[in-house]
């Protein structure tokens, strides 16, 4: 997490000041609990709402001594709030304040996520419709396929983005949990009930069985779910990399006035953002195994799983949220080039309508191995030589012999491979 790729809003989450305002309204709904209960004096739990505070920099120098980040804590509350102090984390363990704490900054991350997905989508929404009958090839393999438009390119990427909203909504869920059941989660100190009071009050889910922590598989799926989003933003990214290239340049990132590509090569316009949000999807994918591996942990606890998830937690969601940021910038501001588009369709001659001519002729009673053959030849003629496949197709007697010259020269229409975009775009937008 470095502030070159760090925007503000998600940085605060992990920030000591959210993480130990979290954990003192842990302390003090569980001390209202128990309030409720008569375990802990209703004017405690005022005095320790009305004077509780915490020193970020106090609890760090207190951590010198203790050795332990909790009671460092809880030793930095007392000083401000006096003797109904004793009266905080009555029954409860430390994995009780810090896997619950993890819960809600995780909830709060994947809301600004979710967030930055929705502004992705609009922006794809917006460019997709823009360009829904803008002419392009499609490529497999790299190579010169069959027309599409770039409309339905980049709603592809827009339906993408839909299921990946989806499941940062299911990741959302299964990290909203909240465990307050004491030493190896057995509620021996501590009734239910106070945990499911802190779990309403917090927006979460009770956790069925903790055994002192939550279990770790629900942040491997939360952390999976961020590789995933991440590898949708770099598959984009990709497409626009590809398609700035010099040999393509169908389109580019927006260059803006006064900007540089090389220090050394004043003529390079280099696709820097998108060679950017790929590394960056990599970043965040690497906080996928680390997660898994935090899975396993020795009996009902250990800490195994604390140092990594105090790297990957931040990492990875600073990330990511910076990475969804600059890739809706990117669709917005992209520069595309029909014309090129269309420049890039037709040369190589019209091959790119090679499987309609086949398909006819097997429909007019050619076998298909035989049309294959005869439309690969004049192909590969084609390809080879430069010129116009319909021109060679037209001194082929046996493909004029079975479809006729008006029929051949009606199979060349751009028209047949965009007769559906319209079904396409209702599919994903309604």
């Amino acid at each position: 997490m470095i502030p070159r790729y760090t925007r503000s809003e998600m940085a605060r989450i992990w920030e000591p000041e959210n993480r130990y305002r979290i954990w003192l309204e842990i302390e003090i709904l569980a001390a209202e609990a128990m309030a409720e209960q008569g375990i802990v004096p209703r004017s405690a739990v005022e005095a320790i709402r009305a004077r509780g505070k915490v020193d970020p920099a106090r609890v760090d120098e207190i951590e010198k001594t203790t050795k332990h980040d909790v009671l460092a804590f809880l030793t930095n509350v007392a000083e401000h709030v006096g003797e109904e102090a004793r009266f905080l984390h009555q029954g409860m363990t430390s994995s009780d304040v810090l896997d619950t704490c993890l819960s809600v900054q995780l909830v709060q991350a994947a809301d600004i996520l979710i967030a930055d997905v929705d502004k992705v989508l609009t922006a794809l929404k917006r460019r997709a419709r823009e360009h829904k009958h803008t002419i392009t090839v499609g490529r497999s393999h790299g190579i010169h396929a069959e027309p599409t438009t770039f409309g339905i390119k980049l709603l592809g990427h827009y339906a993408e983005f839909q299921r990946n909203r989806q499941r940062l909504m299911q990741a959302k869920a299964e990290v909203s949990s909240c465990a307050i059941s004491g030493a190896v989660g057995t509620f021996a100190n501590i009734d239910p009930k106070v945990e499911e009071y802190v779990a309403n009050k917090l927006g979460l889910a009770v956790e069925p069985v903790s055994t002192q922590v939550i279990p770790r598989d629900r942040h491997a799926a939360f952390f999976a779910a961020l590789a995933v989003v991440a590898s949708g933003v770099e598959r984009l990214a990709t497409e626009i990399r590809h398609l700035q290239r010099t040999e393509v340049r169908e389109a580019e990132e927006y260059f803006s006035p006064g900007q540089k590509g090389s220090s050394a090569m004043p003529h390079k316009r280099n696709p820097v953002l998108t060679e950017n949000l790929t590394g960056l999807a990599r970043l965040v994918r690497s906080a996928v195994v680390p997660a898994l591996e935090n899975v396993s942990l020795w009996h009902e606890r250990d800490i195994s799983h604390s140092s990594v998830e105090r790297g990957i937690g931040p990492d990875a969601t600073v990330t990511l949220d910076f990475a969804l940021n600059r890739l809706a910038r990117v669709v917005d501001e992209l520069v595309v080039y029909p014309e090129r588009m269309k420049q890039n369709l037709e040369s190589l001659g019209g091959l790119v309508f090679s499987q309609r001519v086949m398909l006819e002729l097997t429909q007019a009673g050619m076998a298909r191995e035989t049309a294959y053959e005869i439309v690969q030849k004049n192909a590969m003629a084609t390809w080879r030589e430069g010129g116009q496949f319909l021109d060679r197709l037209k001194n082929e007697k046996a493909v004029v012999d079975a479809l006729g010259l008006q029929k051949l020269e009606a199979l060349f229409d751009i028209g047949y491979h965009t007769k559906h975009v319209e079904t396409i775009f209702a599919r994903v937008l309604g």
